[in-house]
């Protein structure tokens, strides 16, 4: 990430990834005929929501204060069981090569973007608001990103079995 960015331009850029971010899950959730992924997308869209007001707050406090708030958003308890099941859901409902196959990928690059922005702001933020915030976030994002990754790799395994494609 570029060095040297103000606050305001990370927070500019932080709302304007979760607006890419809802617009895209959004989209997916409405023309996918899988239940599981339309629920996944919703829910994320809906999480993606959440922190443009979050951030919006934050941001419109940040230029008339030059001070973060104290992080008023709470990453959920874990979900791996959920995640397990709405995984295998989706595995029996689409397949690997599909447009929802092809949404969860390109969903994939949209949380890792987030979680390199976010992490890295964490990181270099002197604010200690500044820095939670954004390491909130950035775990969050990671919570994402594993669910996702998860279901990627549920479709691969199933594309090389049905192909018979493994090396061993």
């Amino acid at each position: 990430m570029e060095t040297g960015k103000s606050a305001t331009d990370i927070l500019k850029l932080a709302i304007l990834l979760e607006r890419k971010g809802k617009a895209f899950y959004t989209q997916v959730a409405r023309q996918t005929e899988s239940k599981a992924v339309k629920q996944v997308f919703e829910t994320m869209a809906e999480e993606e929501n959440a922190h443009i007001n979050f951030l919006s707050k934050q941001f419109k406090h940040y230029e008339e204060n030059q001070t973060f708030l104290q992080n008023e958003l709470h990453l959920e308890e874990d979900h791996s069981e959920t995640d397990e099941i709405l995984s295998a859901q989706v595995k029996k409902e689409i397949s690997a090569a599909s447009f929802e196959a092809a949404a969860i990928s390109a969903a994939i690059d949209f949380e890792n973007k987030a979680i390199e922005v976010y992490s890295d702001r964490a990181e270099k933020a002197t604010d200690k608001n500044e820095k939670a915030m954004y390491q909130m976030l950035a775990d969050w994002e990671k919570t994402h990103h594993r669910l996702l990754f998860r279901m990627n790799e549920d479709l691969k395994e199933e594309i090389w079995n049905d192909n018979s494609f493994w090396p061993f």
